[in-house]
């Protein structure tokens, strides 16, 4: 099976950085402390998705796509969320904030043809709030905060699928080829490389002239009990 290209395969990851960066930004202008953190999980991961798919790591893309699961599980809690499914409620639960600030969406106030009109005077805000009425907007803010889930649930789907496939590729190439091992799986023996130059022993003059006169002891010993060397002389 072919390899796909690591710039094209980086693209995927790519674009689920940018929609990530997108929606952090919208958190932040909303104090959505909750979000916020997932969101940064969120970018952890997809930059080491990007690192896997470029290294050609698989074990990176598999804990990507285990983190997709995940994320896939986070907005759907989202989604339930703002529609206030079951017992949750906006109006009550302000998990978004763990519970630290009466905040909402920053597309509450800012949504598109939302007017927002301060209310002067009023004993229900509590400290350091202010009470507003919002009206006129052409898409409340709990749909705009669900199609954006939704956007990074089908996301997430389809950057599953797709570090799967890759990891599987990337598997594949490293079963047909042992990276550790370099060619020994293919029975691969670099050549032999034979010397012709013959080493000697390195003497100090010194040692050399100490040497030669080992050298001639040995021979007159080897004479001397050698009785057949008279004969021949």
């Amino acid at each position: 099976m072919p390899a796909p290209a690591s710039g094209e395969c980086a693209r995927v990851p790519a674009q689920r950085q940018i929609a990530a960066l997108e929606r952090q930004i919208f958190d932040f202008l909303g104090y959505q402390w909750v979000p916020i953190l997932a969101n940064f999980l969120h970018i952890m991961a997809v930059i080491l998705g990007i690192f896997g798919t470029i290294q050609y790591r698989s074990k990176y893309l598999i804990m990507y796509a285990a983190w997709l699961v995940l994320w896939v599980g986070w907005n759907a809690f989202i989604i339930c969320f703002y529609l206030e499914v079951g017992h949750l409620s906006q109006d009550r639960d302000f998990i978004m904030t763990f519970n630290t600030s009466l905040h909402r969406s920053w597309w509450m106030e800012n949504g598109p043809g939302c007017l927002v009109t301060p209310v002067m005077n009023s004993n229900l805000a509590p400290e350091d709030h202010h009470v507003i009425t919002v009206t006129g907007c052409l898409l409340d803010y709990q749909y705009i905060e669900v199609v954006s889930s939704a956007m990074q649930i089908f996301l997430a789907l389809f950057g599953f699928v797709y570090a799967c496939y890759v990891s599987k590729v990337f598997m594949e190439e490293e079963d047909s080829f042992d990276f550790i091992g370099g060619f020994d799986s293919y029975g691969y023996q670099a050549p032999q490389k034979t010397s012709h130059l013959q080493l000697q022993p390195l003497y100090t003059p010194r040692e050399e002239q100490q040497c030669k006169e080992r050298t001639h002891v040995r021979t007159a010993l080897s004479t001397w009990n050698d009785p057949n060397a008279f004969l021949h002389r």
